[in-house]
């Protein structure tokens, strides 16, 4: 279960920004439907100026895709190029108030998009993303090591599953996630060498309450709720303040004598691991 900010159910129920402007100026396209997320941007630019007068967009994917590109298009109206091209996939999500972690790459396609559009209308070459200039990573979402280097380097990702949330990148068959891990050993290796990055600094980057909420819940689904069921137990997320996270046992679970050793060894332990190494889990038993 993934956390949505209110502006981000907000764009996605009435998107702002819908279509495409026939007399464009500058046409930025990205994605690929067959990978589930594909986006084309197109701008009327004042061409004396290089302000941006109008902002469309047409997508094809999730509630943080439509969302996302709906928030581009609104930021970008009323700047120059020069302007909008300082706009990162950071911004993007500042505006939505958040996105969930697995929803990060929406916003770094808008970004890419926005690129790819200021690349259209100042004449330069879109960098195309081939095997012959670059090294296709991710087969199934063709995703490049040039693109997940620049992810890691420009979000601070220092894991596997944070690369697979802003790019895709290890999201379908897995077969590359040694690759990324990889690529992430190198890239942290080569910035603690020129003191940019000190090794103290190589750890999980500080979640927000929103981010800790959502990698709670995802945890709780996906390591714990499946393992439980299988005994016809059960659990549910009551509430989390700080790093207490409260649960409610259900099922088989419920007044079972080995109940103490499911949550500490268990169900504490897996939110340690994917979570926060500093976390304690309480049982709620009303």
């Amino acid at each position: 279960m993934w956390f949505y900010s209110d502006k981000v159910k907000e764009l996605f129920k009435n998107p702002q920004n819908v279509g495409e402007i026939k007399d464009a100026d500058a046409v930025g396209e990205v994605g690929n439907i067959i990978c589930g997320d594909a986006l084309r941007l197109t701008l009327k630019i004042d061409k004396k100026t290089d302000k941006i007068l109008d902002a469309k967009f047409q997508t094809f994917g999730c509630a943080s895709a439509i969302a996302s590109s709906s928030a581009l298009t609104e930021m970008i109206k009323g700047k120059t190029i020069d302007e909008a091209a300082r706009i990162t996939n950071k911004d993007i999500a500042d505006y939505l108030g958040g996105l969930p972690g697995e929803k990060m790459h929406c916003s770094v396609m808008g970004m890419e998009a926005l690129e790819a559009a200021i690349a259209n209308y100042r004449g330069a070459p879109i960098k195309k993303e081939t095997v012959g200039e670059e090294k296709i990573v991710c087969k199934c979402f063709s995703v490049t090591d040039k693109k997940i280097i620049r992810a890691i380097k420009e979000n601070n990702l220092k894991t596997v599953e944070e690369v697979t949330n802003y790019t895709k990148a290890g999201g379908g068959c897995g077969k590359c996630k040694p690759e990324i891990e990889k690529l992430l050993k190198e890239f942290w290796e080569k910035e603690a060498t020129k003191g940019v990055y000190p090794k103290e600094t190589l750890v999980k980057k500080k979640l927000t309450n929103l981010e800790k909420i959502s990698l709670i819940q995802e945890t709780l689904e996906r390591e714990i709720r499946t393992q439980l069921k299988q005994d016809g137990g059960d659990i549910e997320l009551v509430d989390v303040d700080g790093n207490k996270v409260y649960v409610r046992l259900l099922g088989t679970c419920l007044g079972c004598p080995a109940t103490g050793l499911t949550l500490k060894s268990f169900v504490e332990s897996k939110l340690k691991e994917f979570v926060d190494k500093d976390i304690i889990v309480e049982e709620v038993k009303e």
